[in-house]
């Protein structure tokens, strides 16, 4: 970790207290605030960057939301804040160093990325896994080019299941050979979900201001939801997937963590785009991105006049239940907000999409993970294993390291055995597109919705199988503590009506505070 000593003490002192002397305070802080902080001069990104420095040095020995800290962080805080003061003498009113979406709201603010997602810089990319330590990526990933260009300081890389939760039936339960288990900030003992786990753990943690996640089913949604923080899972090519440490071209793709759901906003302004390197997705998805950016759409009015669907299956909870009890006092909150509530809905062969074992999605998955994955490692500039079978010979050989008695790698096994896209293959993708286009969208179009209302990421194979977004809000605390969420969804392209929702609903309800325990 960058060392602190080469700063003022005083410096340093005020920032760890958590305000500052200028009255800024850390915790919590939205980007909103983050920004009000740098015009004012009450803060700096240096600053900021020391106090998530401290947060992490202090909370990940318990937490291990981090696998690692950017060395160059430091550096990067030092520039935006010259580059801050630059603008500021030459009487401009503020920067934009972006790509257009957002107007460089991220310049200086410190983002903590997935491990799965590639920078090429100091920081390893492993997908939490020893196997892939020491690789060199050749460029950025698609979106760390973008937070680059808009200023954003890269400040580390968050933990994650190894290998994004794909490496056995049983599932690695938030735990990485590489950053170890990690836990929930407001629980301990309950589980923190994954795959996209450090992200959510660190941004509930104020460990950073934002973070990014991946999802190919529920790995946003369901961490989100579990550490109380705000999660967007985007239509699939709304944000690009080159570069990071893929499962399937299918359902890929990247989304914000952020402590509210304007800091997520803000952050997909900043990294949706077309991008050459993933160029079919992102041109199909392109026609979705708004005029304007998705900012335009954080409207305390939002839910005003939404049909929202709840469909049957996903609220059952006990009758007496804290989440039966919250839930409806959330769904009445939505009515009252002016949505229409359309209720019992039946989402067809909702039983079968959501039994990956025999819907087909194991069988198309298996093969898409081994084509993706090889073609990754194919393209990095140096890896110590260069294919799936030396991944797994990996892990034959480091079995304490890699728990491969505890948790195994039989869906390794099982995609190493595939020889690529062929006839049960291409029958497996067609199912799911037919079990998608006569489940939740046409159930959607037919009822005119413009969105479905459903817990935690309950529904995030539903939304999985169709490349359709989410996003989830914090929606309240259980009997022991334990956050759970609630999640809207929609067709592709539907962001900025979910914004509208979630955003809405959010400002009504304002369920999320901050974890309260101290090491």
């Amino acid at each position: 970790m960058p060392s602190l000593r080469r700063l003022p003490v005083v410096v340093v002192l005020v920032v760890l207290a958590g305000v500052n002397a200028h009255g800024f305070r850390f915790e919590e802080a939205s980007i909103d605030a983050i920004r009000l902080g740098f015009r004012n001069g009450s803060l700096t990104s240096t600053a900021l960057v020391i106090f998530y420095l401290d947060r992490i040095a202090r909370l990940n020995p318990l937490l291990r939301a981090v696998i690692e800290v950017n060395p160059d962080a430091l550096r990067q805080a030092a520039r935006a804040d010259a580059e801050r003061r630059r603008s500021i003498s030459y009487g401009r009113r503020s920067l934009n160093t972006g790509n257009g979406k957002g107007g460089g709201l991220l310049h200086g603010v410190p983002v903590l990325l997935k491990d799965n997602i590639a920078t090429r810089d100091a920081l390893n990319t492993t997908a939490g896994s020893l196997a892939l330590l020491g690789s060199v990526v050749r460029r950025d990933a698609g979106v760390v080019r973008r937070l680059r260009l808009a200023g954003a300081v890269v400040l580390g890389k968050a933990n994650m299941d190894e290998w994004a939760n794909f490496r056995s039936l049983q599932g690695s339960g938030g735990w990485s050979a590489r950053g170890g288990q990690g836990k929930n900030p407001y629980v301990l003992s309950a589980s923190p979900c994954g795959s996209s786990t450090g992200s959510a753990i660190a941004a509930a943690a104020n460990m950073a201001a934002v973070a990014l996640g991946t999802e190919t089913d529920g790995s946003i949604l369901c961490p989100a939801s579990l550490n109380s923080v705000v999660g967007i899972k985007p239509t699939v090519g709304l944000t690009s997937r080159a570069g990071v440490v893929p499962i399937t071209p299918r359902q890929d793709t990247v989304g914000p963590i952020g402590r509210t759901v304007a800091d997520a906003v803000h952050v997909l302004d900043t990294i949706v785009g077309y991008d050459d390197r993933d160029a079919a997705a992102t041109m199909a998805a392109s026609r979705y991105i708004p005029n304007g950016g998705y900012t335009q759409f954080l409207k305390t009015d939002g839910l005003r006049g939404k049909r929202i669907g709840v469909p049957n299956g996903f609220f059952s909870y006990p009758n007496g239940s804290v989440q039966h009890m919250v839930y409806q006092q959330h769904l009445d909150t939505m009515r009252k907000q002016g949505a229409i509530l359309i209720e019992n809905l039946d989402i067809e062969n909702l039983s079968v999409i959501l039994d990956p074992l025999n819907n087909g999605q194991q069988v198309a998955l298996a093969a898409e993970f081994k084509l993706s994955l090889n073609a990754y490692l194919s393209d990095l500039s140096y890896s110590p294993v260069r294919s799936l079978a030396e991944i797994i010979a990996f892990n034959n050989a480091h079995p304490v390291e890699e728990k491969l008695e505890e948790i195994g790698q039989l869906i390794f096994l099982v995609a190493e055995n595939t020889t690529g896209i062929g006839a049960p293959e291409r029958a497996a993708i067609d199912g799911l597109k037919e079990l998608s286009a006569d489940g939740l969208e046409k159930l959607m179009r037919e009822r005119e919705l413009d969105a479905v209302v459903t817990p935690n990421a309950a529904a995030s194979a539903v939304l999985a199988v169709g490349g359709m977004p989410g996003i989830t809000v914090p929606a309240g605390y259980g009997d022991m503590g334990v956050p759970f969420g609630v999640c809207f969804g929609g067709l592709r392209g539907y962001e900025p009506r979910l914004i509208e929702i979630a955003y809405a609903f959010e400002q009504v309800t304002k369920v999320r505070k901050a974890p309260t325990f101290m090491p």
